[in-house]
């Protein structure tokens, strides 16, 4: 089946709900943000073995921005903006923002006057957008950095050609987003639960995208070279209750089946699920979490075709592939 066929199990996206998830999860996310942390700074690595100097880039999805300093000193003399669905996450970012500034405002007084001036151009810039719907004219960046945000729409196919129209021609996209495997454990307490219960099974975590399928979805939306890898990461926890609280403030449970206040059956389900997971404990008596982690990258091709349909040729391309006169 393929994963944006209208059987599937992922939810249709509403922009609406995911603003509400994030908005009420802000104030609390700094307690798990050690997960993006980490992914952030795998990815950056991964940058570091690709030429590319771009003077625009915009991270897609910033969230509370921790990305953005980070990108800002990768690529010093580009212009760094942000986009973020969530009003209250942005408003996080605003203040790291402003706090980073006020603190390197001393240094910046013995730059140079070109180069100070350079620095301040590059303050916080940022804007409440959908990742799927930019307020951007096409080709306004060199670089599209997303980091594990893609995985919260339903139909990523339709993401990348919105990515790819914002970027340049052999502009670099670089995202990261969760695969298949990831909350593996969370869905088998689930489906024990439900089981025990006599309830039927129902979806409780996102229906996570094989990389396999992304790289097509990439081709398919007009870039080219994909590059996608994928490793596991396993996050343990002592108790049921804390893998909880971890889980909800990510924003990655956001397809709890929905129960009335105080039922009983609501009780119960989570007592269920939190046997269950307890019976996943290890040797060492913690509970097992998975993260299957993807990383892609790809460049914007050049089109092949006007926006009317007619075949462009370009002039390096001429010549190629005749054969040799006798």
């Amino acid at each position: 089946m393929s994963p944006t066929s209208p059987e599937t199990s992922r939810p249709a996206y509403d922009s609406r709900r995911l603003r509400a998830i994030f908005d009420g999860r802000a104030a609390a996310f700094d307690e798990v943000a050690f997960l993006p942390r980490e992914i952030a700074e795998r990815m950056r690595e991964r940058l570091e073995y690709i030429k590319v100097a771009p003077m625009r880039i915009l991270d897609a999805a910033c969230g509370a921005g921790a990305d953005l300093g980070g990108l800002r000193e990768r690529f010093a003399e580009a212009s760094v903006t942000g986009v973020d669905i969530s009003s209250a996450m942005l408003a996080r970012a605003s203040a790291a923002e402003a706090a980073d500034a006020e603190s390197s405002a001393g240094w910046r007084r013995f730059l140079p006057t070109t180069l100070a001036k350079a620095f301040g151009a590059r303050g916080p810039q940022l804007a409440q957008a959908d990742f799927s719907a930019l307020p951007f004219a096409s080709g306004a960046f060199e670089l599209l950095w997303s980091n594990l945000a893609l995985h919260w729409h339903a139909r990523p196919d339709l993401v990348f050609p919105e990515w790819q129209r914002v970027l340049k021609v052999n502009g670099l996209l670089m995202f990261s987003t969760f695969g298949p495997d990831t909350l593996r454990e969370l869905r088998a307490a689930y489906r024990e639960a439900e089981r025990t219960l006599g309830l039927a099974s129902a979806p409780h975590t996102i229906d996570f995208v094989d990389m396999h399928d992304l790289g097509d979805m990439l081709v398919e939306s007009g870039f080219e070279i994909p590059v996608m890898d994928q490793e596991v990461l396993t996050i343990t926890y002592k108790s049921p209750e804390s893998l909880f609280a971890d889980v909800a403030r990510w924003g990655a449970y956001p397809f709890e089946r929905r129960f009335d206040a105080g039922r009983a059956d609501a009780k119960a389900l989570r007592g269920a699920v939190h046997r269950a997971l307890d019976a996943l404990r290890r040797d060492d008596g913690t509970i097992p979490l998975t993260f299957e982690v993807i990383y892609g990258h790809a460049w914007k091709a050049v089109p092949r075709t006007t926006a009317d349909g007619h075949g462009i040729v370009r002039l390096e391309d001429i010549g190629r592939g005749s054969k040799p006169r006798r």
